[in-house]
């Protein structure tokens, strides 16, 4: 079995107790960053080996790893953070498996985008999820075509792109929409800022930038 494993995205008691217990009895553990992920293990003293697989080697392990899960072997794959496969790998690996009938499951967990949806106070019946915009090509084309959306719009971003990128939705949705700014979500300094885009630009052209950031930005009213 391929085990997608979400793993906490700052708080270390966010993760399940099954989490801990698939972590403690695969035979191997793909990490996106083997460095992070053992900050992890080390807190839930778990020995499990764990290997990197990540956007950079992904293509070239896919086909052994799979190989390996068709033999009999459980193998978990976490992120850095959140849930693989979400703006991280485990995409390729999903597919390769279900191609070659390989079982996968993918365990109920951390997402960064989700509690900062539910906390904006956007409407999130019915969403749009973007992730991170492409910094180059195609990111004018994805923006033209959610101009006139309805939805509300989820888009993931650096400290080093928020004020660019609030300052470019401010030209596309225009400065009076709605939108909340997530950022350090549950770690000590979480901060969740809402009001209109205008006001999101104020607030963060005066603040020291840091951490993952989660933009939410309301859909066009009908």
């Amino acid at each position: 079995m391929l085990y997608l494993v979400p793993t906490p995205i700052g708080n270390l008691e966010d993760i399940t107790l099954r989490a801990l217990r698939i972590l403690r009895e695969a035979n191997l553990i793909l990490a996106e960053d083997t460095r992070k992920t053992s900050i992890l293990l080390r807190h839930y003293e778990i020995t499990t080996p764990v290997i990197a697989y990540h956007q950079h080697n992904e293509h070239s392990l896919t086909p052994r790893i799979a190989e390996r899960v068709a033999r009999g072997e459980n193998i978990a794959i976490v992120s850095d953070a959140g849930t693989p496969g979400i703006s991280d790998p485990g995409f390729l690996l999903v597919r390769e498996c279900v191609a070659q009938g390989i079982k996968t499951e993918c365990l109920p967990g951390a997402t960064a985008f989700v509690p900062a949806l539910v906390n904006s106070g956007l409407p999130c019946d019915t969403f749009y999820f973007e992730g991170f915009l492409p910094q180059k090509k195609g990111r004018n084309k994805i923006m033209e075509s959610l101009k006139d959306s309805t939805k509300t719009m989820i888009f993931y971003e650096s400290p080093f792109r928020l004020l660019k990128t609030l300052e470019l939705f401010s030209s596309i949705f225009g400065p009076e929409r709605k939108a909340a700014v997530s950022r350090e979500l549950t770690k000590i300094h979480e901060e969740n800022v809402r009001g209109t885009l205008a006001e999101l630009i104020a607030h963060f052209s005066k603040a020291t930038i840091k951490g993952e950031i989660v933009i939410l930005v309301a859909g066009k009213d009908d």
